[in-house]
């Protein structure tokens, strides 16, 4: 089983992000859980949202405090809090940064990686919402889910032209992330 988790501010899509992830997964034959945590319920609160994916039928439903993977969708949130804390010292981080210049590397180990995901996104979708963004990058950084089971389940998810928007942008992460490698 992979656990990854997921950190936003409420109204950053993280939970859009989580679902997507578990469908892409679903999609790939595999099992996925996906739920939120909340602390304070108003937007722009800190919050998380955590993934299990498995082959095997998933009966954990605790929080995740050691995940597999990190996906960090508001890049305010690693200096106040410890969003590292408890990644594996083979995990790896997806950071929506444009360069991880200055970021410091967790201290149990672990790969960080950036992704200018705001801006793509800005460019692509003609908002600054990183979510799709950094599912591509995250199927790239990860290998855990393919391109194609990310642009499925967005394509199921989205209206026409929002779906065509967001599965560019999800390339773009991916090839972002590609090309670091």
């Amino acid at each position: 089983m992979k656990e990854i988790r997921i950190h936003a501010r409420a109204g950053q899509g993280a939970i859009t992000v989580a679902n997507l992830l578990g469908a892409a997964a679903f999609v790939e034959g595999k099992y996925a859980l996906t739920f939120p945590h909340f602390g304070a319920a108003r937007m722009g609160a800190p919050m998380n949202a955590f993934v299990r994916v498995s082959d095997e039928p998933i009966r954990l439903r605790s929080q995740i405090y050691e995940p597999d993977y990190l996906i960090v969708v508001d890049p305010t949130l690693v200096e106040p809090y410890d969003v590292f804390s408890g990644l594996k010292s083979d995990g790896v981080a997806v950071v929506n940064r444009p360069t991880c210049e200055g970021l410091e590397a967790p201290d149990g180990g672990g790969k960080v990686v950036c992704v200018p995901a705001t801006e793509i996104a800005d460019e692509v979708i003609g908002r600054p919402f990183a979510n799709t963004t950094l599912l591509g990058a995250f199927a790239a950084a990860s290998g855990l889910i393919s391109l194609e089971a990310v642009k499925q389940v967005i394509a199921e998810r989205f209206a026409e032209r929002l779906a065509e928007t967001n599965a560019e942008a999800a390339k773009r992460g991916h090839e972002f992330v590609a090309s670091q490698q």
